[in-house]
């Protein structure tokens, strides 16, 4: 199987930390790339999960609640008043 070289660029310390860890596992650098490499090739994905940190309309209504003071229970002082007040019969 023929070789080709891959060229990447990225920050400074990331380079650093992936040497550390690689060093430290046992690997280097090109060997840690490839077995990337080769997971996203046999899998036809990356290996990882890839997602923003944005809230489903559900959450995003909820928070807009909190946020507007809308649909808050009162205060209790204590856990059986809490109870009692679930319980209750509205």
């Amino acid at each position: 199987m023929s070789q080709t070289t891959l060229n990447v660029r990225m920050d400074e310390e990331v380079k650093k930390g992936l040497e550390k860890f690689c060093y430290e596992v046992g690997l280097n650098v090109s060997v840690a790339v490839n077995m990337f490499a080769k997971a996203v090739v046999r899998e036809q994905r990356l290996p990882f999960e890839v997602a923003l940190n944005v809230p489903n309309e559900e959450t995003r209504r909820a928070i807009d609640d909190v946020a507007n003071r809308r649909g808050l229970s009162r205060p209790f002082n204590s856990v059986a008043e809490l109870m009692e007040s679930l319980n209750a019969d509205d």
